[in-house]
């Protein structure tokens, strides 16, 4: 387990050091069996991760349900403690690493991180007033006191695109769009450099969608915020990342550019992935890529790489030997043993 009477002041703060860096991260949930809950083995929920986001940057997280994606974001922002690994975030005046903080030393940094729930409803405490959802994070973080706190709101209802008039009504009171807009505007009270958006936008219509994601960027840009954007839906993740990491069964099993990621995947489970996002052109043609197999148990996974019962391209090494996580290009990671023998088919 971590020790959380850790020294956080991890290194002197440099602007050419990424805002966040996740260094071996780990999230494993105890099994227990029996009358005296014996500890008999662990799911794997997040398994060895490892990455890094940049000020002011989008990095897209995809995978399939159940890979890890939103458990990797809750222990990033400690919603949930991670079990090993070390989550460095640079500050104005110190680095920090956020795994090893107690609570209370927690309490001074909350301020500068926060996260966007993918169900605009139940994110938000219907027995509150708009103006109490959104100024709860202002005032417990002391952004501002008295009336500052109504005109900070106001503020950011009027950059959210609600109207001041709506402060005084409740959640049920407003639709899907409108409700994670408010969501949107309780994130950015206190000034945080990072954002975790966990399915953002899945729960909302298409059109509402896109309004949100065009909203999101324009923030981004305004408020010089970072995005860790968890998401299962490539198309979206191709409109609004810089970056992007593909999870699998717990692990990261490839980082690249949105550009180089999408292009020239280097992964053959991104291949895969990439198969099967829509395109609007009707004269393309693209084989759809099924794999055969079932997602391995995340308590139990497979020896050597996780995804080589399901991999059309897997060798004998592929069932003994776990890859290691490689730099295969310049900023393109994958691990894999045959990146540079395979050649993979991106998209457009």
């Amino acid at each position: 387990m971590l020790d959380t009477n850790a020294l956080t002041d991890i290194e002197a703060s440099d602007d050419a050091q990424p805002l966040l860096q996740v260094q071996n991260l780990k999230k494993y949930f105890p099994i227990e069996k029996g009358f005296l809950k014996r500890t008999v083995g662990n799911v794997r929920a997040v398994d060895d991760v490892s990455f890094e986001i940049g000020a002011g940057e989008t990095f897209g997280l995809v995978g399939e349900s159940g890979c890890g994606k939103t458990t990797l974001g809750r222990c990033i922002i400690r919603a949930l403690d991670p079990t090993e690994g070390r989550t460095l975030l640079r500050l104005p005046d110190r680095t920090v690493d956020l795994a090893a903080m107690s609570q209370k030393e927690l309490s001074s940094v909350r301020q500068h991180m926060h996260m966007i729930f993918q169900d605009p409803f139940q994110s938000l405490d219907p027995r509150m007033t708009v103006l109490d959802i959104v100024a709860e994070p202002i005032r417990c973080n002391g952004v501002a006191k008295g009336s500052d706190v109504t005109d900070r709101v106001s503020e950011l209802l009027d950059v959210v695109g609600l109207e001041t008039r709506h402060m005084n009504r409740y959640p049920h009171a407003f639709s899907g769009g409108q409700r994670q807009r408010i969501g949107i505007a309780r994130s950015l009270a206190a000034n945080p450099k990072l954002i975790v958006c966990d399915e953002a936008v899945s729960a909302l219509d298409v059109s509402v969608q896109a309004q949100i994601l065009n909203l999101l960027r324009e923030l981004q840009a305004e408020f010089d915020v970072a995005y860790l954007f968890v998401s299962h839906d490539l198309s979206v993740v191709e409109h609004v990342s810089d970056r992007v990491g593909v999870m699998y069964v717990g692990k990261m099993v490839e980082t690249a550019s949105t550009i180089d990621l999408f292009t020239t995947p280097q992964h053959p489970y991104t291949e895969a992935l990439l198969s099967a996002v829509p395109t609007t052109d009707l004269d393309a043609k693209r084989d759809r890529i099924i794999l055969s197999g079932e997602v391995p148990n995340p308590a139990d996974p497979p020896p050597g790489c996780s995804f080589h019962p399901r991999c059309p391209y897997a060798q004998p090494k592929c069932a003994v030997e776990t890859p290691e996580w490689r730099e295969v290009k310049p900023g393109h990671f994958a691990a894999c043993h045959f990146s540079e023998e395979l050649e993979l088919r991106g998209v457009g």
